[in-house]
């Protein structure tokens, strides 16, 4: 296989959970949705990433259904209208990856490249990044599957590695020698000293090339997906994959199913600064430290602290004499440990899950299709909560057995339907749903909606919901 590279198809792979940065990074907003580094979320950084219309095409992005609204969203907001595609169920990156090439071989041509990138990393130092992606292009149509390794700044146990082997001619890249797992810090020193390079799991390659060896090694895993893909459905403007097909697909990721087993694997050494993000420490590493080692972000007080991380996303934290320790707080959970212990982070949330603690898992502000919910205060028989609707969203047509609700309309204006008769409500005025009341609220305005909901009544649970009618397909 060899010509000329045409436009690359940007696949971004926003689906994952992340529990290693909570309590930021939750199963219901994980990390890539998240503002870790700056004002924009990784998300919207990876899409920016790769915007220059004269190398890329249209992205084409493979998320859960559980965050497709998010997607959506938080594209329209840099601009960008990507293709959503949805996965029904997790089966790791080499599924995923399949139906990327898949999709993008209906949308550009069989002969199309493709440039898979996680949606949650951290690449830095743009322009190097685009003649990271060049290198790669020309590679790639010679016949390869390449992926980017990134020079080491430091011996690094918390990554895999590659040995690049021969170099390819006529591009910049290289064979692959071997890939080999995270090692040791001894090995990992010896390895910088020989020139391996960090295996940042982003991938460029064609996607007839891909799927013929993914065919090759995973033959039944390919045909999950092919029938996933093939029965997919449209769904307000999303792709979604064939649950019962999908499902039939090996989880593996794409590196156990095709990069190891291939002899057409190809490297190319990026000099842009990149970072996976995996633990607190990263984070800080991506910070501008004070004079003393702090590195801060967020509303804090410090007396005589060093070498520490701290990060608040509300309430002011304040520490005194601390000195490498890690303090991240959130309206609802605070996590303090020492810097070093940034790994451990996993295994603390799964233990709280294992307790049924709600914050392991949720965040106070709950998002949905149309805007997000959180709880201000809430005991017997009442629960008040903030509402904000996005302009133009509504909410399902719906009624409560158990529960009456008070409405003050504190932002924007509200279209309120009540048993079939449908009113404005503004600011600063309110509105009463009755118990049983078949109801509706909507924001026909440009600025988002903001009110106060009081809710009263025997039983106050979100399962006392019924749902006549719902914009967003929802059960």
């Amino acid at each position: 296989m060899t010509g000329k590279p045409g436009r690359i198809i940007p696949v971004i792979l926003a689906g994952g959970t992340g529990t290693r940065l909570w309590p930021v990074s939750r199963d219901s907003l994980p990390k890539q949705f998240q503002p870790i580094n700056s004002k924009l979320t990784l998300y919207q950084e990876t899409l920016l990433r790769v915007s220059d219309s004269s190398l890329f095409g249209e992205p084409l992005v493979l998320t859960h259904n559980d965050f497709r609204f998010f997607a959506r969203r938080q594209a329209a907001e840099v601009g960008m209208s990507p293709t959503i595609a949805l996965e029904p169920v997790r089966r790791d990156s080499g599924p995923a990856i399949i139906a990327a090439a898949l999709i993008a071989q209906r949308l550009a041509g069989d002969d199309c490249l493709v440039l898979a990138l996680a949606a949650d990393h951290v690449m830095l130092e743009g322009e190097k990044f685009l003649t990271t992606c060049r290198s790669a292009a020309a590679a790639a149509a010679q016949g390869h599957i390449v992926t980017f390794g990134i020079r080491p700044t430091r011996p690094e146990t918390g990554y895999g590695y590659i040995r690049p082997g021969d170099r390819l001619g006529g591009s910049d890249a290289q064979t692959v020698g071997a890939f080999v797992e995270k090692p040791d810090a001894e090995t990992a020193g010896r390895y910088v000293a020989e020139g391996y390079l960090w295996n940042s799991g982003n991938f460029l390659f064609p996607a007839r090339l891909l799927l013929a060896e993914a065919r090759r090694f995973e033959p039944a895993m390919v045909g999950a997906v092919e029938a996933a893909v093939a029965t997919a459905e449209g769904d307000l403007g999303f792709i979604r994959l064939n649950e019962a097909a999908f499902r039939e697909a090996t989880a593996k990721s794409i590196d156990y199913a095709v990069m190891e087993k291939t002899e057409r694997a190809a490297v190319v050494a990026a000099d842009f600064h990149w970072s996976d993000i995996g633990a607190w420490s990263a984070v800080r590493d991506l910070g501008q430290a004070d004079a003393t080692g702090n590195v801060v972000r967020g509303p804090a007080a410090l007396l005589d602290c060093r070498n520490s991380y701290i990060r608040s996303d509300g309430p002011l934290v304040s520490a005194i004499g601390i000195d490498g320790m890690s303090i991240v707080a959130t309206d609802d959970a605070v996590l303090v440990m020492p810097a070093d212990r940034a790994q451990d982070v996993k295994a603390l949330v799964e233990e709280l899950k294992q307790q049924d603690v709600k914050a392991a898992s949720e965040h106070v502000r709950v998002h949905r299709p149309w805007g997000s919910y959180e709880t201000l205060c809430q005991g017997d028989r009442f629960h008040v909560k903030k509402i904000v609707v996005e302009p133009g969203a509504q909410l399902s047509l719906q009624k409560h057995f158990h529960r009456a609700e008070h409405w003050v309309v504190v932002k924007g204006t509200a279209s309120v339907t009540v048993d079939g008769k449908t009113f404005e409500v503004h600011e600063n005025q309110s509105t009463y749903i009755p118990q049983g009341g078949i109801h509706r609220l909507a924001n026909p305005g440009k600025i988002p909606l903001e009110l106060i909901e009081v809710q009263t009544g025997s039983y106050l649970g979100e399962d006392d919901i019924i749902r006549l009618e719902d914009a967003y397909n929802r059960q």
